[in-house]
């Protein structure tokens, strides 16, 4: 950020409403539904005859991922309205604060996490990647502003140093 803060440019805010979103917000609401459908059909056989330890922990890291994906596609849908002008920036600051992109993380390293079907484990990861980077562009695009401490004293540069010099070596 520049000294007086006046000259920076936003890449998130234009990412938020370019062709890169409509990307972003495809493939979250995309990796929704391939989710559902896949809890709803091959998962739920797929679950049935999980060892007793891989059993517990995909109902766990089912409802994680469901919650995952829930609070992603909010976030998004969201941010989809203020692109189309059908809520205002305050409104979706006040909603969006119900929204968590963060702390749903996984544990590979729990026991059964091996047992797990392939095609659950790679839904959690593809959810994972679009979290962190729904994440990032929340943090870009809705951070909080940086208190101004430089206070200008609408001073060109030139004239400030001219002020400087003469302070040093006197007026005459």
């Amino acid at each position: 950020m520049s000294e007086r803060g006046l000259n920076t440019v936003s890449f998130a805010g234009h990412v938020a409403s370019s062709a890169q979103f409509k990307s972003l917000y495809a493939e979250g609401m995309g990796l929704v539904e391939e989710t559902a459908s896949y809890l709803d059909g091959i998962g739920r056989q797929a679950s049935k005859v999980l060892p007793r330890m891989a059993s517990v922990l995909y109902a766990a890291e089912s409802m994680r991922l469901t919650t995952r994906l829930m609070q992603m596609a909010s976030w998004l849908l969201l941010q989809r309205a203020v692109n189309n002008g059908e809520m205002s920036r305050d409104q979706v600051l006040s909603e969006k604060n119900k929204v968590r992109l963060d702390s749903f993380n996984v544990d590979k390293t729990a026991p059964g996490w091996h047992d797990l079907p392939e095609a659950f484990r790679d839904l959690i990861e593809r959810s994972l990647r679009l979290q962190n980077r729904v994440a990032l562009l929340d943090r870009e695009i809705y951070r909080p502003q940086e208190v101004q401490t430089f206070q200008p004293d609408n001073q060109n540069s030139v004239q400030a140093q001219i002020n400087l010099l003469q302070t040093a070596f006197g007026n005459n």
